[in-house]
């Protein structure tokens, strides 16, 4: 049941990834911008799971490992996000969306490298597959040359965040980790929330939306998403994170009434097809083991 458990703890954290894009819509209709936004979202996150880190009766990581959680926080989740957002100036969010889906194609060339990881066929196959669909899902657009680079950058920077994170959860739990990431990101945000000016939300309901992205899009995700790479590996993991871009072109169209397109649906079946196969090969895997 340990993969069984991992794969569902990924799926839980994709789909709750995939609400970001809807919650932030709603944010900067509020009046908030991304630095103000980034920094209630890692900020609160922090408090909750330091609540529940005291609530456990854990303690903080120390030494190595807490660097490397630092690290992961301050300069992972930071790096990746601004370097996706700034793309976003220079490129479609088709496009940046497609090429950040690239850090699968990254995450199995690190873990052969450096986790002695192996690519069964079964696992190129699902790649491959949840790659097109992907591209077929969020459709990609023409872009400038920064924004390219920025979104690739974006999928490296992730993709080093996931072999780092493999080694760190070895030593920590769940709780301790999420506390770490959270506070290390909240603290950069909230200096360059300070430098440029924080835009708070003005109404109770932007509060609300807040909430959500603590919740609902941070949370849940990253602890999901961290108890589920500690239950199947890196390129599992990374494979079945691309339900996220489903949930938000699902999401999109059943709020916003945007227009969905015969290609995006067939671009969802795709990606389907490819976590079934992953599902399938996995819980074979497990039941041969036992």
């Amino acid at each position: 049941m340990t993969r069984l458990s991992g794969i569902l703890f990924i799926a839980i954290s994709a789909a709750s990834f995939g609400t970001l894009a809807i919650f932030g819509r709603y944010a900067y209709a509020d009046g908030m911008d991304t630095f103000t936004i980034l920094f209630l979202r890692f900020g609160i996150s922090a408090l909750i799971m330091t609540a529940v880190l005291l609530f456990r009766g854990e303690v903080f990581p120390r030494g190595l490992i807490l660097a490397q959680l630092i690290g992961m926080g301050g300069l992972g989740y930071v790096g990746q996000s601004f370097s996706y957002l700034t793309a976003t100036r220079y490129a479609s969010p088709g496009l940046v969306a497609l090429l950040l889906y690239l850090y699968p194609f990254f995450v199995a060339i690190l873990s052969v490298i450096f986790l002695n990881e192996k690519l069964t066929r079964v696992k190129v196959t699902a790649l491959i597959i949840a790659l097109i669909g992907t591209a077929l899902t969020v459709g990609p657009a023409g872009g400038q040359l920064p924004g390219v680079l920025l979104a690739i950058s974006a999928a490296l920077i992730y993709s080093v965040y996931i072999i780092i994170g493999t080694n760190v959860m070895k030593h920590v739990s769940v709780v301790q980790s999420s506390t770490v990431i959270f506070a290390s990101a909240g603290a950069v945000y909230g200096l360059l929330a300070v430098f440029n000016g924080t835009h708070l939300p003005i109404s109770n309901t932007g509060w609300l939306v807040m909430l959500g992205i603590v919740l609902i899009s941070t949370v849940i995700p990253v602890v999901a998403f961290l108890a589920g790479l500690e239950r199947i590996g890196p390129i599992n993991a990374a494979m079945l994170s691309t339900l996220e871009p489903v949930v938000t072109v699902l999401l999109a169209a059943w709020l916003f009434k945007d227009r969905l397109l015969s290609i995006t649906l067939i671009g969802g079946g795709l990606i389907l097809i490819a976590v079934l196969l992953l599902t399938r090969a996995e819980l074979t895997k497990e039941n041969g083991e036992k």
